[in-house]
């Protein structure tokens, strides 16, 4: 196989000996011949350019030397690059084969800003958790995890916080009416209708007076909510964490995905990575989900095969969800042959269906209507943090316990609307 470069500079077709150089031990792929392309076309081609055709090893990798950084890139005339592979008789590629199309210096320099991109974070707050101390709805709880997020965890990252819809819990609910239904709605908490819902709006108002874009979408849950745009932010090449206690969203840890969780005992916020999970549970983050549908979530209602048959417990669930990967799969197997013990046997074939309605309870939808705004991928404004979060616990220092009656609450908004 030969690869050979076209620029508009020569009006020709051109090999490179660097390449000969670099020919090692990595596959070829499209994606790597594109990154020469790039390494090439911050070259100074007047001393690297050979005339005719050169021939490198099917396995290669760019040798550092010949990777130069953007500010190089930037500095070239916008000379137009190509790629194409051409076969030799005894390979199965096609004749002529052109990869990556056109490149200009514009493209290139865009390309390795997207590439840099996977440094980059964007920070999703899962509001409604934090709005709690325990099981009591505290605002206070919500001003001091927020103070600490914004001093040391998301600085001047972009920051989306997303909040509870209207009847977010009704779709899960018709599947089963057990899920959430103990939990006391921060919303609702107060009898006093209209303080109840000042009382909910001063969080959101507060987000946005520090330049923190709040997103709500009714007949949905925030969870579903933030998986949405978790996808649409990873497409944008960006890496993401997740602000929130719900152990929920550990279906979604991945190289690109981590989660931040705000710990008590510690008074501070705590990352956990996809490290973390491997360790803590010694299996892939996609098994989470199916783990979970057999063992169940207390908190949200969701009951576990335990309830049903007794002796599957988690090392039950761990050791036959590491061999079949999920719980699809197990079911499937079981519905043909014996996949374990007796009662793990009886459970899988007796119980699917039960087992198959907590996976739909359980998975965060992916396909809420709700679109990613680019102004969210901006740096944050910080200006604004250090005053905003005064005024709010001000307001909030007329109370004992800090909750949501506290009668100066709801002064929060008229000042900071004053401040503006």
């Amino acid at each position: 196989m030969t690869l050979q470069f076209h620029s508009s500079k020569h009006g020709k077709w051109i090999g490179l000996n660097e390449l000969t150089a670099a020919a090692e031990e990595a596959k070829v792929s499209h994606s790597r011949i594109l990154e020469l392309v790039m390494v090439v076309a911050m070259m100074d081609m007047s001393e690297s350019v050979l005339r005719g055709h050169i021939s490198i090893k099917p396995r290669f990798s760019p040798h550092k030397s010949t990777q130069l950084p953007c500010t190089k890139l930037r500095e070239m005339k916008a000379t137009t690059w190509k790629l194409r592979t051409v076969a030799t008789d005894s390979s199965n590629w096609p004749k002529a084969r052109t990869v990556g199309g056109l490149l200009s210096a514009r493209n290139c320099s865009r390309y390795c800003k997207d590439k840099n991109r996977r440094q980059e974070r964007v920070f999703f707050v899962d509001v409604n958790p934090l709005c709690y101390d325990g099981r009591t709805p505290s605002l206070h709880s919500f001003a001091n995890w927020i103070s600490l997020f914004f001093s040391q965890v998301s600085h001047s990252n972009p920051v989306i916080a997303v909040v509870d819809g209207d009847r977010g819990n009704e779709y899960r609910r018709q599947l089963l009416p057990s899920y959430k239904a103990n939990r006391r709605k921060f919303s609702r908490e107060s009898s006093a209708s209209q303080r109840s819902s000042s009382s909910h709006l001063v969080t959101e108002d507060l987000l946005r007076k520090c330049n923190v874009p709040v997103v709500k979408v009714d007949g949905h849950e925030a969870d579903d909510v933030v998986a949405t745009l978790v996808e649409q932010v990873l497409q944008r090449g960006y890496r993401v964490v997740i602000a929130s206690p719900d152990k929920d969203f550990k279906q979604l840890i991945s190289e690109d995905v981590q989660i931040v969780m705000p710990m008590p005992e510690l008074g501070r916020w705590s990352f956990y990575t996809l490290k973390h999970y491997e360790a803590q549970y010694n299996c892939d983050p996609r098994s989470d989900l199916s783990l979970r549908c057999i063992l169940g979530d207390e908190v949200d209602g969701v009951p576990g095969i335990q309830n049903v048959v007794p002796g599957f417990g988690r090392k039950t669930a761990l050791k036959l969800i590491r061999k079949h990967g999920s719980l699809e799969s197990l079911l499937n197997a079981a519905a043909v042959r014996t996949v374990g013990r007796q009662y793990a046997q009886y459970a899988l074939t007796n119980y699917a269906d039960y087992l198959r309605t907590n996976y739909k309870v359980l998975s965060l939808r992916r396909d809420v209507d709700v679109h990613l705004d680019e102004e969210w991928l901006s740096e944050r404004d910080t200006s604004n943090d250090s005053v905003m979060l005064s005024y709010f616990l001000d307001s909030l220092r007329g109370t004992k316990r800090y909750g949501l009656n506290g009668p100066n609450a709801s002064t929060f908004k008229a000042q900071s609307v004053r401040m503006n």
